[in-house]
């Protein structure tokens, strides 16, 4: 399974110089819960964002056009073709694709599930969530999650191709 992992606010910011521009500790369980033991698909500028590269317990796959980039401890591969190859050769993991923007967009046409955590509030960002085809998806879960901080209040989505 192909699968999208992100958070974004109500306008859509999924990030700030690297970073998520947010903290919410509710939603970095749901991603460790969802990613462990799978393959970890991000671009470079997420991936040196993480405060501790690479994320453990995980297959770190780092996404560039560096032809010479080095990620200790990651696969680094360089397009959409040998990423997915990676994943096919190993069928017993899910790919979950976690950002940023331009990786989301290179395989909108492909992913299966979108697991969202929408922000009920807007926070300061540089970076937003690419357009994706919602008309293709259903939602099959959403939990809300009332946190002390209206703007931090968020919803819990999971989407599965029709």
């Amino acid at each position: 399974m192909i699968a999208f992992v992100w958070a974004q606010d109500q306008a859509g910011t999924i990030g700030k110089a690297g970073r998520l521009p947010w903290h919410l500790p509710d939603d970095l369980k749901m991603f460790k819960h969802l990613t462990l033991g799978q393959l970890v698909a991000m671009g470079r500028t997420t991936y040196e964002g993480l405060p501790n590269k690479p994320l453990p317990g995980r297959v770190n796959l780092v996404l560039t056009h560096q032809p010479d980039y080095q990620a200790p401890g990651a696969v680094v591969v360089h397009d959409r073709a040998s990423l997915l190859a990676y994943a096919k050769a190993h069928p017993q993991q899910d790919l979950m694709i976690v950002g940023g923007a331009q990786i989301f967009s290179a395989f909108a046409d492909v992913v299966e599930r979108l697991y969202v955590t929408k922000l009920a509030g807007t926070f300061d960002g540089d970076v937003k969530m690419p357009a994706l085809p919602w008309q293709a998806f259903t939602q099959v879960e959403s939990r809300e999650v009332v946190d002390a901080d209206p703007a931090k209040t968020h919803v819990f989505e999971t989407w599965d191709r029709n």
